[in-house]
């Protein structure tokens, strides 16, 4: 999920602080504002893109992803594969230990898989092809899978929430509906639970006893893992000029998502840098809940298209100018492989919004109070949520508009019940290109009912494109079937894409090394 704009209760950051270092070692830790609070700590059960980064600081995986989006092995030293593609082989890495000293086996690995699978969709699929998951030794993985699954360490190894990181098999055997709150992972920073402030801060100290991978220095989420600093403080700040001003005035080192009318001031001070960390963007969603009236209606859903502007909704967060956000924007990222204009005038043509209220007449909408969900603390999802509940109002929905904030939000929206009984109909979010690269990864996509994402969206014909896209192994074929499933999609409304947002991280010119796609701590140093 999104790319957050505004923090929680800095107040408490301040006043609740852990006692500062030494000045002498100020050098060792690095200060960072992160997109928003964390306020879970599970980075399989929660998709939310500040749980993703923790969970990458704490946690390793079997594969990661380099600069030029390849799956490489991470954890794995490798793996073969079966002359007919049904068995693959995957081999852990030597001198591999958790932070509580225990050493990484198979059947931690394998209990994590599955956990995983369960959430994901990719993973879910991965699952559904594989006959037998089981150790073949202490340091071997076996999948013995029903039919060929070529995206096997793709899913295993992709960077778009939620992830498949590698928890001891005590805490991946939780259920995978459940969060788990103990923070034992493998990964190149332990977290520091009695530093962990909800709202206010979090903290990570190096872990000594990480065997970085052997060879190139880690781009993105695959190579070498080198952690320069030892500690890494996230401090959760009131809002966005707080933010800025601490940056500015040295209390921090890097501020993860600065709003974008702040950038031009930020980009004038000369002791900052501005970096575009992920170049292709964000993309902003409207999703509706399909379990419950109105929205179980797909021609009521369908009846919001000829109104919406995405140029209003990106101008809402980013301003006028189109440096930071384009409109007509599908199904897929923009100039992606499997972007295309298919069914795009449902978007593009001419807006109307005398058309839409007489396609919410036809539909047969009964006047259903819609419960709209925004955050006041995120300040991007609080714009997207501004503009929505302007659009339904006008086009004939009766809106109750519920601000809380983004915790209390995430919470909210894993519940099925009612919308009066403490549900809710419709919400905005953004997530990364990479989550939008194409079908296997596309998590908002699916038609898989209450398996898949909160808007539990049910559709077979969509689950059919998209077991076809999976089978398919020639470009053309796959770029065909993804314009069928995007036109599809524009049909069956899973959600309704927003335009794409360009986002840049602000951070002392001191601060080098930073891969690209995200916050990674990896690699990151004071120059």
């Amino acid at each position: 999920m999104p790319i957050a704009r505004r923090p929680l209760l800095a107040a408490a950051a301040a006043s609740l602080a852990a006692p500062r270092l030494a000045a002498a070692q100020g050098g060792r830790v690095l200060k960072f504002i992160p997109q928003s609070n964390l306020s879970m700590l599970d980075p399989v059960w929660s998709t939310a893109y500040v749980v993703r980064n923790h969970g990458l600081m704490v946690f390793d995986m079997l594969y990661g992803m380099d600069g030029q989006f390849r799956i490489q092995p991470q954890m794995a030293e490798g793996h073969t594969v079966s002359d007919d593609g049904l068995t693959w082989t995957i081999r852990l890495r030597e001198g591999l230990r958790f932070h509580d000293g225990a050493p990484v086996l198979a059947r931690d690995c394998i209990a994590s898989i599955r956990r995983f699978c369960a959430r994901d969709g990719l993973g879910q699929s991965l699952i559904a092809a594989t006959e037998e998951l089981a150790p073949a030794d202490d340091h071997t993985i076996r999948f013995r899978l029903k039919q060929r699954f070529p995206l096997l360490t793709y899913a295993l190894g992709k960077p778009g929430s939620p992830i498949c990181v590698i928890m001891p098999q005590r805490l991946a055997e939780t259920d995978p509906f459940r969060q788990v709150t103990e923070m034992v992972g493998s990964g190149p920073f332990r977290f520091l639970p009695g530093e962990h402030i909800a709202g206010a801060r979090a903290a990570y100290a190096r872990f000594e006893e990480y065997v970085p991978r052997p060879g190139p220095a880690a781009v993105f989420t695959a190579g070498g893992k080198i952690a320069h600093f030892d500690r890494v403080e996230w401090l959760v700040m009131p809002d966005p000029a707080t933010a800025a001003a601490a940056l500015r005035a040295g209390e921090a080192d890097w501020l993860e998502a600065p709003t974008f009318d702040l950038l031009p001031m930020l980009g004038r001070d000369r002791r900052l840098t501005l970096t575009q960390l992920d170049p292709p963007g964000f993309i902003g969603t409207m999703r509706f809940n399909q379990l419950h009236p109105p929205f179980n209606n797909p021609a009521i859903r369908r009846a919001v298209l000829p109104a919406l502007s995405q140029a209003d909704y990106m101008t809402a967060v980013a301003g006028t100018s189109q440096e930071y956000w384009r409109d007509g924007v599908g199904y897929f990222a923009p100039g992606t492989p499997m972007a295309s204009d298919a069914g795009m005038e449902a978007l593009t043509a001419p807006r109307d919004l005398d058309k839409a209220r007489r396609a919410l007449a036809a539909a047969g909408y009964k006047g259903e109070t819609v419960v709209l969900l925004a955050p006041a603390d995120f300040q991007s999802l609080k714009a997207l949520g501004d503009i929505g509940a302007d659009l339904l109002t006008k086009i004939g929905f009766k809106v109750d508009y519920q601000v809380t904030d983004w915790g209390t939000q995430l919470q909210r929206l894993i519940r099925q019940e009612p919308p009066d009984q403490g549900g809710w109909s419709v919400f905005h979010t953004t997530w990364a290109d990479l989550d939008h690269l194409d079908p296997a990864v596309h998590q908002y996509m699916r038609g898989n009912g209450k398996a898949g994402r909160p808007g539990w969206p049910d559709s077979p014909r969509v689950e059919a494109l998209r077991d076809a896209w999976l089978a398919e192994e020639t470009p053309e074929g796959q770029r065909r079937l993804a314009a069928d499933l995007q036109r599809q999609a524009f049909e069956d409304l899973p959600y309704i894409p927003l335009g794409q947002l360009r986002a840049s991280t602000a951070h002392k010119r001191e601060i080098t090394g930073l891969t690209g796609g995200f916050a990674i701590f990896w690699g990151v140093r004071r120059a």
